[in-house]
């Protein structure tokens, strides 16, 4: 690999971040994240929290590894897929610095970057479980892409922990919290939904909500059978996907993937069926510039850059499978 200073943006949701990668190794992976005492996220101030921030975390990130701007050679940033409002807001950071600079850039799809820095890991060959806000996807390399085996066919695992801990008052992000009132609770029927790979968390969310509701329940054990309802969820996908594939390695990502019950429940499937599993450190699971500053080398390295800045764009829908792979041999 070529031994050149790539910078990372980050800014598809709530977290703003910069990173600063080379020969492989994150320099720096410094961030902000909007957040609120209640209620959940306001794409357009999130998107206004990233533009005040962005230039602190610009020069904290060069502090940090010890360079200066002018021994960057690229930068990577997350384009797609996420919220307009903050991919619009980091792409106008990145082309005003790209311009002062005259530096590349290479457009870095979110989700896959969640799966590559899986590499720190030492996985070769996994199955993801990706688990973030809006996305949750099982995910495993194939014929030149990354394709998505099962996915959520509603909410994202994090956007319905979050959805419930606003409906109990508990503010944004509400997963953290949830997972503390969850260690003293005990479980009760709330449900289940998956379909082959796929699941489903809308009717649950309704169901827990009356529970919550009704005040007949504590919010303790609505939080502890959530976890493991949810959980179990994507375990049971994740397992099916190893399955199906003959894969030996499950790697988790996404911010989600931070919850130590999720962990130890993916841990004890893949001791079960003699499979590996891998759990990148929470900085590279949450959102992060860290991870598209690695993929972005990687990319980089392979001659994957757009030169005319003027022709970058966002691509808010963009689907993990829709990326041609090409950095990577069969």
């Amino acid at each position: 690999m070529v031994n050149k200073y790539i910078l990372g943006i980050e800014t598809t949701a709530h977290t703003f971040g910069i990173g600063i990668v080379k020969d492989g190794k994150v320099l720096a992976n410094v961030k902000d994240s909007y957040t609120t005492e209640k209620g959940g996220i306001i794409p357009s101030e999130a998107a206004k929290h990233h533009e005040k921030v962005a230039g602190e975390l610009y020069k904290k990130a060069l502090e940090t590894a010890g360079i200066n701007e002018n021994e960057i050679d690229a930068i990577a940033l997350s384009n797609a897929p996420g919220l307009a409002p903050c991919l619009l807001a980091g792409l106008r950071f990145t082309k005003q610095l790209a311009g002062k600079l005259h530096l590349p850039v290479v457009p870095v799809n979110h989700c896959i970057a969640h799966l590559e820095i899986g590499r720190l890991t030492g996985a070769k060959d996994p199955v993801l479980l990706y688990a973030s806000g809006a996305n949750t996807q099982i995910i495993a390399y194939a014929s030149g892409k990354y394709r998505v085996f099962g996915e959520t066919l509603d909410l994202g695992i994090g956007n319905f922990i979050d959805t419930f801990a606003r409906y109990a008052g508990l503010g944004f992000p509400g997963g953290p919290k949830i997972m503390e009132l969850a260690r003293g609770g005990k479980y009760i029927d709330i449900g289940y939904s998956i379909k082959g790979m796929d699941v489903a968390f809308s009717g649950i969310l309704t169901k827990l909500r009356q529970m919550l509701e009704s005040g007949t329940y504590k919010l303790e054990d609505l939080s502890y059978s959530l976890q493991e309802t949810a959980f179990a969820m994507l375990v049971e996908a994740a397992e099916r996907a190893l399955a199906h594939t003959g894969k030996r390695e499950l790697l988790l990502g996404g911010g989600v993937a931070c919850n130590k019950r999720l962990q130890e429940m993916c841990r004890i499937m893949c001791e079960e069926r003699g499979a590996k599993m891998f759990c990148p450190e929470n900085q590279f699971l949450v959102d992060n510039a860290g991870m598209i500053g690695y993929l972005g080398e990687i990319m980089f390295d392979k001659n994957i850059f757009e030169k005319n800045i003027e022709k970058l764009d966002i691509n808010p829908r963009e689907r993990t499978d829709d990326v041609k792979v090409l950095w990577k041999s069969e």
